[in-house]
């Protein structure tokens, strides 16, 4: 084992002078000593940091605080824009029936007349909702929120 630690693997002299390069590189006087170190430290392995345990997101946060959108790990993705849709119904068609299609036309959907319409969140079913009208606009009143802990699970 003495011998090892005099003599240096081919794979470790060439760490060593890509180190040389770049100290050199950067305006720093390298010296073998500065080399030795980096190496001793790049070459160990570090102990793994410890892991903050997973929680789902449904669940209650430790200490039973409510929940807010003002905590810091929420900011970082507050700003991210995301698609909203409402989808009334689907179906499939040919494209043959597609092509026939003109003012006028009727497509049969898969749901029935009353039934509430689905809120997609980037193609992700989040809430169940009804049209309404406020101020000539049409809007979706809410009626059914899918709970975050399903929404991963759909996710999966």
């Amino acid at each position: 084992m003495a011998d090892e630690n005099e003599h240096t693997s081919p794979e470790e002299q060439a760490l060593a002078d890509e180190w040389a390069a770049a100290l050199s590189e950067s305006g720093d006087d390298a010296n073998q000593d500065d080399i030795d170190a980096m190496l001793a430290v790049g070459g160990a392995a570090a102990p793994a940091p410890p892991r903050a345990p997973m929680e789902e997101f449904g669940s209650v946060p430790k200490g039973n605080l409510p929940v807010s959108l003002e905590g810091p790990n929420l900011d970082v993705i507050l700003d991210i824009p995301v698609s909203i849709s409402m989808e009334v119904g689907n179906t499939d068609i040919t494209i043959r029936n597609l092509l026939q299609l003109n003012q006028g036309s009727v497509i049969e959907l898969d749901r029935l007349a009353g039934e509430p319409l689905d809120v997609l969140v980037n193609g992700t079913l989040i809430a169940h909702g009804e049209v309404v009208v406020v101020n000539e606009k049409f809007g979706i009143r809410l009626t059914d929120v899918i709970s975050p802990s399903e929404r991963i699970k759909k996710l999966r």
